[in-house]
């Protein structure tokens, strides 16, 4: 069995022989949180915290013995590779007017994108992206768009289990993949992750739509130059109206990436793709100076 069954493939051989993570999610269950906050292990870890230390910075949910699923949560900002590959993300959908907008130009370009999609959002505007994500991947970012840093183990299971479920549902792929709003780690974030099988995506570019407002060109022109092979590029299609001037100038960012020899393709496909980056070139061999020898 196939780690995320409901994911299309991407040739990720890592994932073989492993439980589902339908499974790890309905096995794990809201009641996982009580891990944080039930019995004598949660409240010990929790009294031997330092005076003044947040809840939220607990990495262990418990006293006793505790691992993740996986042993593991990796954090990427961008992938090691040679391949000349880019991951579009868009964050805090899906959302009238915005989202829509954002699959029309991926449409007309034919490029790939992951979508971290906020949970109560996806169940109140499910019909937007009803038959648009069959090229695309979905990624969790929550239930409701709280910041994770701030929250405990068990409130950290909450969000990410119920926008699993939701998005799962809608759309018919379960997330691989979870961003945490606005991009707050803390130690509970990671145990919670831990817990469900999940590991974080961040970025490693963002679209600065406050600076380039008035400037559309200047922010493509951003974009397109500071791209390299392994880029995870941050866009959102939901906020503030500034961040239009990102999503008005998509497609000329995704043609000018593409003038470059790059692809776009999902998160996913973007770690399959991991390996050895290109050897940064030598400068040339230059004859001793006369003075040195």
């Amino acid at each position: 069995m196939r780690f995320f069954s409901a994911v299309t493939s991407t040739g990720d051989e890592r994932t073989r022989d492993r439980p589902s993570r339908r499974n790890i999610i309905k096995g794990a269950g809201l009641a996982a949180g009580g891990l944080a906050v039930g019995g004598a292990g949660g409240a010990a870890v929790v009294a031997a915290m330092p005076e003044g230390t947040p809840r939220s910075a607990m990495a262990i949910p418990v006293a006793g013995p505790w691992r993740p699923v996986h042993g593991h949560v990796d954090v990427t900002w961008s992938v090691d590779t040679s391949q000349k590959l880019v991951a579009l993300t868009f964050d805090d959908g899906p959302m009238p007017n915005w989202t829509g907008m954002v699959h029309d130009i991926l449409d007309a370009e034919k490029a790939k994108a992951t979508f971290f999609m906020v949970g109560e959002r996806a169940v109140a505007n499910a019909r937007i992206i009803h038959g648009r994500m069959d090229r695309h991947e979905a990624g969790n970012h929550t239930w409701a768009h709280k910041d994770m840093s701030r929250l405990t183990h068990a409130e950290a299971v909450d969000a990410i289990h119920r926008a699993h479920k939701a998005i799962a549902t809608i759309t018919g792929k379960e997330p691989r993949h979870l961003r945490p709003p606005f991009g707050q780690l803390g130690g509970t974030t990671m145990s919670a992750a831990g817990q469900l099988g999940y590991d974080l995506t961040l970025w490693g570019i963002k679209m600065l739509e406050k600076t380039y407002e008035h400037h559309p060109q200047g922010l493509v022109d951003y974009i397109v130059g500071n791209v390299q092979p392994g880029t995870i590029v941050l866009a959102h299609d939901h906020g503030n109206p500034d961040r239009l001037v990102a999503l008005r100038n998509l497609a000329a960012m995704i043609r000018g990436v593409r003038a470059r020899g790059f692809e776009f393709v999902t998160v996913s496909e973007l770690l399959a793709a991991s390996g050895p980056p290109a050897p940064a070139a030598r400068p040339p061999a230059q004859s001793p100076s006369p003075l040195t020898g």
